[in-house]
């Protein structure tokens, strides 16, 4: 049976919009006034290859570099950022850097007397050219997502400036992660309101495509007024299994898929629908451009301008455990990494064989230094580590639903589908035992237990850890729905609810943002009661969100969804719900 679910879902821009591409996109920004173009691009966009295009697509300018002329050299950045990037191979410390620290004020000032004096209108191009002190100019925004700068990173691409290209892949990904994403959304920020254009460079230089900055305003105003959805990206594992290769339409000669992220934003793209045509941007726009329409206000006030749930998969569906592992304190990743909350989680067990466990807590009477000293002398190459000797090893089954607060041992044993629901800090993972494995790349993974024996909480034992299963509360029903709560722990700042339904649920997002995924039945739609926005429909194992400022909505079975009893499970921030105007 083939798939239903969408990998490549749009997000349709209202009213007249159109897109330009190759060398008629640039004819088209040259078209305006002021001469002077400033393209100023994320950081990933591939440099060398915009540059000679640019040369070739206006021959009447001269382009330049702006990156070569006047960003510091490398190693003074480098000391600039020392104690960010610190010597560990996966964790560094948040970065409050601008971009401005990277350059050189007087070079940016001589650059702008060039181009007032230029006999030739003059293209300004890099991650950085915006900061000429131009009067006029005509402004260009090269996005680029996340995930597409990763995957560009591990086929060999350096980090900004840096001669690192055959670099461990998770020190290219620490440099990006707390510094150079940083400093560049913070740097984004300043743009979005003084931008002509957006250029997604997503593919290639040559093809990419160009939209107006008020075609992308309003793409992101789009985005917040009705359900929507970002694109999955799927990536393979060392522990991967293969149920989302049949149930998400994957390619079926891969050896595995281990995680989809379905609702990561700060990774994810979104793809506009501009009259036909499709154009790719970073999901994360749709948080700094529009946060309290998206967010809720008081889930703004917060978080700031960040997604704070996160949603994935973790197939281990005829793979193998995940790593034993346990997540900072909210003190600890303050004080040691800058991250102002920490990675609660739970999981929501999609499906499983019958031999399924969920590795959590510690055993009863459990000794603290003597489990340390046993992973330590596994992780230096000893005795394999007795996980079942100190942690509870829990039978899982479909449906059930794992709370994991901060500081709880934990980890999904293989022939499970997990949907991991969370708050977003997603790479604070201290490892503390990989089942003797190494990564896709060969090289050991990255282990922390110098890390995880001080988050531990030490007194979660058998009998706490059983008050982290399957809780199930019911709260209310009505003809053909019942509603559950599900978690999480009083401890986590997320709230989940489950709904039972054959028929129709009302909902209402009541001023914060609302993460669902349809965990049962093949297919429903989300409707507007007042039909503010048109019928969404959303297939099995599909994640979307309900922007805050959507407030009233229902979902019903629909398609091959009608006449099964189908569920979803909702997250919410708990604490921020209040039904304010979000007209703004």
């Amino acid at each position: 049976m083939a798939s239903s679910y969408e990998k490549f879902p749009r997000i349709t821009v209202p009213g007249d919009a159109r897109t330009w591409a190759g060398v008629e996109a640039w004819q088209e920004v040259a078209r305006g006034q002021p001469r002077t173009i400033v393209v100023d691009t994320y950081p990933g966009v591939r440099l060398d290859e915009l540059q000679t295009f640019l040369a070739d697509a206006l021959p009447g300018h001269r382009v330049l570099n702006v990156e070569d002329l006047a960003a510091r050299p490398v190693r003074e950045i480098d000391e600039l950022i020392a104690a960010n990037l610190t010597d560990d191979r996966v964790f560094g410390v948040l970065s409050h850097h601008t971009l401005a620290d990277f350059y050189n004020p007087e070079k940016l000032a001589d650059i702008a007397t060039k181009v007032s004096t230029s006999d030739v209108p003059v293209v300004l191009m890099g991650w950085g050219a915006a900061l000429v002190p131009l009067a006029e100019r005509t402004l260009v925004l090269a996005d680029l997502a996340r995930w597409e700068l990763q995957q560009r990173q591990r086929a060999g691409a350096p980090n900004w400036r840096c001669d690192n290209a055959t670099e461990d892949n998770l020190r290219k990904y620490k440099r990006s992660f707390f510094v150079e994403w940083r400093v560049a959304d913070r740097h984004k920020r300043e743009l979005f309101p003084a931008m002509d254009y957006v250029l997604d460079t997503n593919n290639s230089v040559s093809g990419a495509k160009l939209i107006t900055a008020d075609t992308f305003h309003r793409g992101m105003g789009a985005a917040v007024s009705a359900p929507f959805r970002v694109v999955p990206f799927f990536d393979p594992g060392v522990w991967g299994g293969q149920w989302m290769k049949d149930v998400c339409g994957l390619d079926p000669d891969a050896e595995n898929y281990a995680w989809c992220f379905d609702c990561v934003p700060e990774e994810n793209s979104i793809l506009l629908d501009v009259g036909g045509d499709v154009v790719e941007l970073p999901a994360l726009d749709v948080v700094l451009t529009q946060p309290t329409r998206l967010l809720g206000a008081l889930t703004h006030a917060r978080f700031g301008a960040e997604f704070p749930i996160r949603f994935d998969f973790l197939d281990t569906m005829g793979g193998g455990n995940l790593s034993l592992q346990v997540h900072p304190l909210t003190e600890y990743i303050q004080d040691r990494f800058g991250m102002h909350y920490t990675q609660d989680e739970s999981y929501y067990l999609l499906d499983c064989d019958k031999d399924a466990v969920v590795y959590l807590g510690l055993k009863t009477g459990t000794d603290p230094e003597t489990m340390v000293a046993a992973l330590k002398d596994a992780s230096d190459g000893g005795t394999s580590f007795p996980t079942e000797d100190y942690v509870n090893a829990f039978p899982a089954k479909k449906h059930d639903h794992f709370s994991i607060p901060a500081g709880t041992v934990h980890c999904s044993g293989a022939n499970s589908m997990v949907l991991e629901i969370s708050a977003t800090p997603y790479i604070f993972t201290f490892k503390m035992w990989d089942w003797d494995r190494v990564g896709l790349d060969g090289r050991p993974r990255p282990i922390h237990v110098d890390h995880a024996s001080r988050n531990i909480q030490w007194d979660r034992n058998t009998e706490w850890a059983r008050a982290l299963l399957d809780q199930v509360e019911e709260l209310g029903s009505g003809p053909g729905w019942s509603e559950e709560r599900t978690g999480l722990h009083e401890l986590e700042f997320l709230e989940v609810r489950r709904h039972w339904f054959t028929g129709v649920v009302q909902h209402h997002t009541n001023g914060t943002v609302n993460v669902l995924n349809l965990v049962e039945g093949a297919e429903a739609v989300v409707e507007s009661p007042s039909g503010a926005f048109a019928p969404f429909p959303v297939r099995y194992a599909e994640t979307f969100i309900i922007p805050a400022g959507v407030g009233a909505y229902t979902i019903r079975p629909s398609g091959a969804g009608i006449g099964q009893r189908l569920g979803t499970v909702k997250a919410y921030v708990r604490g921020t719900g209040t039904r304010l105007d979000f007209a703004a």
